[in-house]
Order: C-alpha cells, then sequence, then structure tokens
C-alpha cells in the first residue's frame, strides 16, 4: 500500500496565487506534465484523510456495471434499463447504433486538439462562455480546495446553434458528427427510461429534456504523484442524462452502496449515467450516484467526451412525476427550477450531493 504524503501548514502558501499562476499559463495540466515535473504543485494535493492511495482501487472487484445489448427485445431491454438506472445509476450499452469508426473519431480528434502546439491551443484558452467553446483546466479552480489533474474543452451544443467557426478545426468535423449522432440516442434512451417510470414515452422530451446540451472534452495526462490527487473528485452530474465515450485508459469509478466499482470500458460500448434531475423528478426512483476519476498513472491519456442533457426551459418550475407520487410514496424533492439548481452547483467546489439534498423536503 502507498504512503499517504502530509504536507505541513505553510502560513506562507497563497493558494490564490497558485491558481492565478497555473491559470495565465494558459497550457492547464498538460503544460505541466509537458515541462517535465516530478512534484506536483501544492495546489493539486488532497489532504491526508482524501488522498486516493491508489486506492481507492475498488473494494469489491466482483461488482460491475450493467451492460445492455440495445439490440434485445423491446421490453427486456426497457427492464434492464429500469433496473440498472434505479439500482447502479451508472450502466453500459452496446448495440447502440454508433459506428466505432465515429467514436474512434471522435476520441483522436479530442485527443489531437489537447496535444496541439502550446502556442496553437492556447489562444482557444479561457474562462468566458459567451461563444459556446472555451478550453481550461479545472472549471472551478478559484473555488476548490484541491484542484483536479485534468484538462477540458467545453463546448455547448444546444439548443442554440452551435458557431462552428469557434471550434478548434482539428475536432469540429467529428464534433458536430457526433453530435447528430448522440442525440438521437439520447432521445432513445430516454424514451425507454421513460416507459421503465411507466409514463408515456415522449414525457421527458416534451419537458424538453434532450435539447440543451454541453459536450466535455476531458484530457487526464500522466500524473507523476498519483497517490497525491484525483483526476477528478467524487461528485454527481446535475443534469438530466450523460451519455460517455471513452478510450481504454481506465480510472473512472463509481460508488455502488459502500463500495467504488472500477469502471472496466467495453470495446465499442458507451457509459450511461443518470443526473440530479432525473433522479429529483423520478421521485427517487432512478438514482444519480457519486462517481470520480483517479489521477492518470499511465504514460497514455486518458480521454473521454461525456455529453450531458438537460433542459433549456431553464426558469420553469420541474418537480416529481405526479404519476410517481402518492400516499405510500409522497414527493422527496420540492419544486425547482433549472437557474436556481445551476446557480447552486457552481457555487460550490465540485464534490458531493449536496446541491440535490437542498431540494429535498424537510419531513424526509
Amino acid at each position: 500500500m502507498a504512503t499517504i504524503i502530509t504536507t505541513n501548514p505553510d502560513p506562507h502558501y497563497n493558494r490564490l496565487e497558485e491558481a492565478k499562476k497555473l491559470d495565465e499559463t494558459k497550457t492547464g495540466v498538460k503544460g505541466l506534465v509537458d515541462s517535465g515535473i516530478t512534484i506536483i504543485p501544492r495546489i493539486f494535493h488532497n489532504p491526508p484523510q482524501n488522498q486516493p492511495i491508489r486506492i481507492f482501487k475498488a473494494q469489491n472487484p466482483k461488482l460491475s456495471l450493467p451492460i445492455v445489448d440495445l439490440s434485445g427485445h423491446r421490453s427486456m431491454v426497457v427492464d434492464q434499463i429500469h433496473h440498472a438506472a434505479s439500482t447502479f445509476g451508472f450502466f453500459q450499452i452496446m448495440n447502440h447504433g454508433i459506428p466505432k469508426s465515429s467514436m474512434d473519431h471522435m476520441l483522436s480528434s479530442i485527443k489531437s486538439f489537447h496535444e496541439l502546439p502550446e502556442t496553437t491551443k492556447m489562444q482557444y484558452y479561457s474562462r468566458d462562455t459567451s461563444h459556446g467553446v472555451t478550453y481550461f483546466t479545472n472549471f472551478d479552480l478559484y473555488k476548490c480546495k484541491e484542484a483536479n489533474w485534468r484538462d477540458s474543452l467545453e463546448v455547448h451544443l444546444g439548443p442554440t446553434p452551435l458557431e462552428r467557426e469557434y471550434v478548434p478545426e482539428v475536432c469540429r468535423e467529428a464534433l458536430v458528427e457526433w453530435d447528430g449522432r448522440v442525440v438521437k440516442l439520447g432521445e432513445e434512451l430516454m424514451g425507454m427510461l421513460c416507459e421503465g417510470l411507466g409514463v408515456e414515452k415522449e414525457r421527458l422530451k416534451k419537458m424538453s429534456f434532450f435539447d440543451k446540451r454541453n459536450m466535455s472534452g476531458h484530457y487526464y495526462p500522466y500524473c507523476p504523484q498519483p497517490e497525491l490527487t484525483m483526476g477528478l473528485k467524487w461528485h454527481t452530474d446535475p443534469v438530466v442524462l450523460t451519455v460517455l465515450l471513452v478510450n481504454e485508459v481506465t480510472g473512472l469509478q463509481v460508488k455502488h452502496c459502500e463500495d467504488w466499482i472500477d469502471v472496466e470500458p467495453v470495446p465499442g460500448g458507451l457509459i450511461v449515467n443518470i443526473g440530479d434531475m432525473l433522479q429529483m423528478i423520478s421521485n427517487d426512483e432512478y438514482k444519480s450516484v457519486e462517481h470520480r476519476v483517479l489521477a492518470n498513472p499511465n504514460r497514455k491519456p486518458r480521454v473521454s467526451v461525456p455529453v450531458f442533457f438537460t433542459s433549456s426551459m431553464i426558469e420553469d418550475s420541474y418537480e416529481p412525476l405526479l404519476e410517481l407520487v402518492s400516499s405510500e410514496k409522497p414527493a422527496v424533492y420540492q419544486k425547482f427550477t433549472i437557474s436556481d439548481f445551476m446557480n447552486k452547483f457552481y457555487s460550490e467546489e465540485l464534490q458531493g450531493k449536496s446541491v440535490m439534498n437542498t431540494y429535498k423536503h424537510s419531513n424526509i
């Protein structure tokens, strides 16, 4: 077992200054790796009680995520998805209709962007989201206690039409193609999730729960001290549904009961997980569960491309579906708006389920 490394409090350490220094390089975590560092900056250090210790190697290696073959009989597929969504909150899907060539193209394009020459890539570095395309390290860099060992390209895909000229050319074609394919898949998945709840197939679609889409192209480079930091701290997704494409480098872990499950990507498969908002409107039937990514100890980078689905009707009020509320199972959550939910989410550092819990009725 690796030794937990502690650091003595330093009254002269200025975290904000270190965050600004990292941000102003405009080269992110990969820039640190390319510089040849062997000791990671203090801003990435987790406190001793949270250090991963290679860690969090999953406590129960016999557990694995459910795998659903979408080519099966629809009623059977609906049952399998319902079971996975209400127990694990995560599942992998096969035979989903997206060619492996398209998946490989998307992954290689995101990898190519993050491995562009620094002088080329720096022009995209920004925390300004007004054009719908941004490249940065750690969206919560100035709020979090410890930074994550990853960089990200973020693209808003809808409902406002994508301004293609702002998308880096190296991944523009692949990104537009991927959006077209994944939106069809997302609609199909939401239909089956509705059927599993016993509500109208089009219910989530009518609530505009797939027209707003954000895509991330995450890059987790080699970390020389993975025992000290995380690729991404534990959290839940503040959306309706996430469809995730990953390369073969592992690191994603999902919490199930008190165990952390190592996710072994199925070749040709995609990973799907329930978001906070779907747990809330399903009245806790479906589960949005904590997940995290370990810092990458491999020389080969981990690349992931999640697409997050939510509603564009950010000022509308949402609550548990009336069909799922009864005297035996009263509403768990109060009404909420997406704008209020997201404002709370972005006001805190990325960790845990605190936002969803703020909407629970006090007697629950």
